[in-house]
């Protein structure tokens, strides 16, 4: 192991439905050590492009494919982390 957390999504996609779904999306996470996060913290995009594209690590904005949105035993609604996304070195 090379010392980062793994994730294992909570969540298990149901091929009927599209309830919830896996999509791309910029996450504000001040610490990248959560695997979910609430729908405030979330921006969904249309692409992993822009994903990348929109990802601003200054400001602790980050590129992640996320599965969401799934309500929460207390009604919040969650994403939950598939995999941070990290632009190729060119």
């Amino acid at each position: 192991m090379d010392g980062s957390p793994d994730y294992m999504t909570r969540i298990v996609l149901d091929p009927q439905t599209t309830v919830v779904e896996e999509c791309y999306a910029l996450l504000y996470a001040p610490r990248r050590q959560r695997d979910r996060f609430p729908e405030n913290c979330v921006q969904v995009v249309a692409t992993e492009e822009e994903a990348l594209n929109g990802a601003d690590p200054e400001n602790n904005l980050f590129a992640a494919k996320v599965i969401g949105p799934s309500r929460s035993s207390e009604g919040c609604r969650l994403y939950y982390l598939v995999e941070w996304l990290e632009a190729p070195v060119s």
